[in-house]
């Protein structure tokens, strides 16, 4: 099956799909430096938690591709400096943060080894172009896991899902992890129907996700976010899934706005809520979901429509990029690479699988 691509890195050379300008235009942009990167992120030219991760890394690797360095300490100051400041782009995303604290792991670990500065230079950027398959193999196996699960859970040869914001291949490299879970059940011909919130004030559930499930010719529906709790009242829903911005310890999950209320929702209806993300979203360092920085952003992204006022003049905003899901409303699970946990499994089961 055809799949999208939001990145694409090949000879050195980066690019990203600007995901601004979708589903009307598809124009592919360039990305030179570090710079180039953070800018992408925070301008949301390319979003999605694994794809921040990837996108802010190779930035980095054809950073470094231009670059000689006369000492090895003074290429992992160059490093460390520009990862903490690719972190600052979207906080509450916590993939670039963990990649940021493992690449400069990766560099302490191998300056004996390397001989020179290009030497290690060598090494780093090899480690970072690791980074577009692996994601693509953890995709496919929350994909996997997920649609068992699903299945298995709701005991129907044929499953409605719903899904919220864009968790697809826009959203990481390729294939997706919510909605990866919506195509695995696709492929194995047992999806009846997929819902797509239309996901306010940002619209990635309309303007992507839709994108994408027209792309690959996935029986779908996009209703508004306000439709939801309807929605389960007429039709019998086999799961909700989602994807994560940040899992903490406990199971708290932080994600695109609007997702609590759908866990909510789920929850009086007696429907499965799921949580599909790769390990690099659980940060154990964090005991609750209260310990996690929520971004809030422009104020315009609620008043305005393509530029145009569309609120009241003088009006106060509040304009959370995410909120945060209690582990206790994640009833169907978290579905990783590793397999499908409850929320309180995170820490006492999952945490020692990671390598």
């Amino acid at each position: 099956m055809a799949t999208l691509e939001a990145i694409k890195y090949e000879n050195g050379k980066l690019h990203i799909l600007d995901q601004l300008l979708l589903p009307l235009q598809s124009v592919f942009e360039e990305i030179k430096s570090v710079e180039d990167g953070w800018r992408a992120i925070k301008e949301m030219k390319i979003r999605g938690a694994p794809a921040i991760a990837v996108l802010g890394c190779l930035s980095l690797a054809v950073d470094l591709l231009k670059q000689d360095f006369q000492s090895k300490d003074t290429l992992v100051n160059y490093v460390a400096e520009k990862l903490d400041y690719l972190v600052s782009a979207r906080p509450t995303a916590v993939n670039i943060a963990r990649a940021a604290v493992d690449l400069k792991r990766f560099v302490q670990q191998h300056l004996d080894k390397a001989g020179d500065a290009q030497s290690l230079k060598g090494l780093l950027i090899k480690e970072i172009e690791g980074m577009l398959q692996k994601d693509i193999e953890d995709n496919m196996k929350i994909g996997q896991f997920g649609s068992e699960h699903i299945l298995k859970t709701a005991g129907e040869a044929k499953v409605k899902v719903l899904t919220h914001c864009n968790t697809g291949s826009l959203a990481t490299v390729k294939y997706g992890t919510a909605l990866g879970v919506v195509r695995s059940l696709h492929q194995k011909e047992k999806l009846e129907h997929a819902f797509c919130t239309e996901t306010r004030p940002y619209n990635q559930g309309a303007r992507l996700t839709a994108y994408e499930l027209v792309f690959e010719k996935i029986p779908s529906t996009l209703i508004v976010d306000s439709a939801a709790s309807l929605l389960m009242t007429k039709h019998k829903l086999g799961a909700v899934v989602v994807g994560a911005d940040r899992i903490v310890a406990n199971g708290d999950t932080a994600n695109k706005i609007g997702t609590y209320q759908l866990a909510i929702t789920a929850k009086h209806h007696n429907v499965p809520f799921y949580v599909a993300a790769p390990t690099t979203t659980i940060d154990f360092n964090l005991k609750s979901g209260n310990e996690i920085v929520i971004e809030e952003r422009n104020t315009e992204e609620i008043t305005h429509v393509s530029g145009v006022r569309r609120a009241a003049e003088g009006i106060n905003c509040y304009n959370p990029a995410f909120d945060v899901t209690p582990g206790a409303l994640i009833t169907g699970g978290i579905i990783t690479e590793f397999g499908v946990f409850a929320a309180e499994e995170l820490d006492s089961k999952l945490k020692a699988m990671i390598k």
